[in-house]
């Protein structure tokens, strides 16, 4: 392999990482159980990394950036977000219930999405004029 070609590796590492995130992300604005925000957190840092053009692009998109925005900006979440976020763990919980996970499982998994759910609470709201923007 030629130093060129092993230089360009970890580069296309990074692009094909953002790309699933990115993937993912887009799949959870229809899939309620599906978080947006993290996967679309992680792909603007995969894409960082890997093409200063892709990661441009995905904070200046009008319906993926603002989240994004609103979390390096603030470290805010949107009331929206927050309130899907805190149904995505309460679903899971229960599907957990009902598929009879092993009680050792559903203790760990409540102390997993309780913790989870705290980080998430306790971030702020963006500021008021923003939440239009991150919410719609």
């Amino acid at each position: 392999m030629g130093e060129r070609a092993h230089r360009r590796l970890p580069r296309l590492a990074w692009l094909a990482a953002g790309s699933l995130c990115l993937a993912a992300g887009v799949i959870g604005i229809v899939l309620p159980l599906l978080p947006t925000t993290p996967f679309l957190l992680l792909a603007a840092f995969c894409f960082g990394r890997g093409s200063q053009r892709v990661h441009d692009w995905l904070l200046a998109h009008p319906r993926l950036g603002p989240p994004i925005e609103a979390w390096r900006r603030y470290g805010a979440i949107s009331r929206r977000s927050k309130i899907l976020a805190a149904a995505a763990m309460a679903a899971a919980f229960g599907a957990s219930i009902i598929l009879g996970a092993p009680r050792f499982a559903l203790v760990a998994q409540a102390i997993v999405l309780v913790a989870v759910g705290s980080f998430i609470f306790t971030r702020p709201a963006p500021p008021l004029a923003r939440i239009a923007a991150i919410e719609d």
